[in-house]
């Protein structure tokens, strides 16, 4: 009994998927705030190109990330929209912009594995590691890496 127990309560994470220049990215559930369509996105001048503007989210002043560009990927040319999913860091809102929203996996702990020497430079350094699904690889995304470096490039 004890061993379903633990499988309930700390060997799975739930991951929110989105896609990013053709790649699936994971991102625990437990960050994710909102999955939104950002609307009336402000330009911030001077902001680095990875910052996309800011938005009123509900009364919330959000910064919009893009991470096409944060992960040095060209912009989306096939005309759609990008959505976006609503994250936080020490009390700040975040917005990532990406390709489109996937669905909620539940994952084993045991089967995320460390990110492999060949993995994209730049995917690796948002990375916490991966999972091989069927036919792909879902790069575990760690929010704290992404927005870190947004926080310490605006504070420039």
């Amino acid at each position: 009994m004890s061993r379903t127990i633990d499988a309930i309560s700390g060997n799975t994470t739930q991951f929110a998927t989105a896609m990013i220049g053709g790649q699936l990215f994971g991102l625990p559930i437990s960050r994710v705030q909102d999955v939104f369509m950002p609307e009336r996105l402000t330009r911030v001048p001077l902001a680095p190109d990875d910052v996309a503007g800011v938005l009123n989210l509900r009364g919330r002043i959000v910064t919009a990330i893009d991470m096409r560009a944060r992960l040095g990927l060209p912009k989306n040319q096939d005309g759609k929209p990008p959505m976006a999913m609503g994250v936080d860091l020490r009390g700040e809102s975040y917005g990532l912009l990406i390709d489109s929203i996937g669905e909620v996996l539940t994952l084993p702990d045991e089967g995320r594995e460390t990110n492999p020497v060949n993995l994209d430079p730049r995917m690796a350094s948002f990375a916490n590691g991966v999972h091989r699904l069927e036919g792909q690889l879902m790069v575990v995304l760690d929010v704290d890496k992404v927005l870190e470096i947004a926080t310490q490039r605006m504070a420039a």
